[in-house]
């Protein structure tokens, strides 16, 4: 996205996997657009090891992202309530009907961002997010976030091949994810549809769900800072 008074690309950005109330804080004073909270029980920074949804709930922010990897519709619905979020990440092999009937059960203003894990193979992934992308006339999600596949369903620290994306017409706004860092992030300026945020989790990292505050503020100011169609 561009800057409403200067034209500057600058994206939004969004910090996954946090645990901490005090590190929160400290993103929110940043004006760290999304954060980001994983409901999945068998990630290393499941969220409900740290605090509980009434925490959430009282956190300010407008921009609560739940993340959930394959989970019931109504569970999904009863966390949103508890912690009070704003929008909701799939993040597993949720089917295009799971999609249309959570839409259907979820408050309106919630909104939905739709992940699409990319792999190796480059042939056998355009293939699927071709499919994937087709369905758009009646895809409920607000937006698409594409990150690098893993068993463990994210949180790898390892980049996919982001010259697949130049090969798509991408109907929606789309997150960036998978291994973001100072070192590639300059590497944007070869996608031709630029994204709307960028989502950065274990690079910033100290440990799992620690994250690293001073390497945040750095990475914010760089993509803040950026001429238009660069970073």
């Amino acid at each position: 996205m561009k800057h409403p008074s200067t034209g500057i690309f600058s994206p939004s950005l969004k910090v996954c996997g946090l645990t901490n109330l005090n590190q929160i804080q400290e993103l929110i004073t940043m004006k760290v657009d999304f954060l980001g909270f994983i409901f999945y029980e068998k990630s290393p920074r499941y969220v409900g090891n740290h605090l509980k949804f009434e925490e959430i709930s009282t956190i300010n922010h407008q921009g609560k992202v739940g993340v959930f990897v394959n989970e019931e519709v109504d569970k999904i619905i009863g966390i949103v309530k508890k912690a009070g979020l704003n929008l909701v990440q799939l993040h597993g092999d949720e089917s295009h009907d799971f999609v249309v009937e959570l839409r259907e059960k979820l408050n309106p203003e919630i909104k939905i961002i739709k992940v699409i894990r990319v792999g190796n193979d480059i042939q056998e992934n355009k293939t699927k997010i071709v499919q994937t992308l087709s369905s758009v006339g009646s895809d409920p999600a607000t937006y698409y976030l594409f990150d690098t596949d893993s068993k463990a369903f994210g949180g790898t620290g390892k980049q996919f091949d982001w010259t697949i994306l130049n090969e798509l017409n991408i109907p929606l706004p789309y997150f960036l994810s998978g291994g973001i860092s100072e070192e590639n992030i300059r590497n944007i300026e070869t996608l031709n549809q630029k994204p709307f945020a960028l989502d950065i989790n274990s690079k910033f990292e100290i440990s799992p769900g620690n994250k690293d505050i001073d390497r945040i503020k750095k990475f914010s100011s760089i993509i803040q800072k950026s001429p238009e169609g660069t970073i």
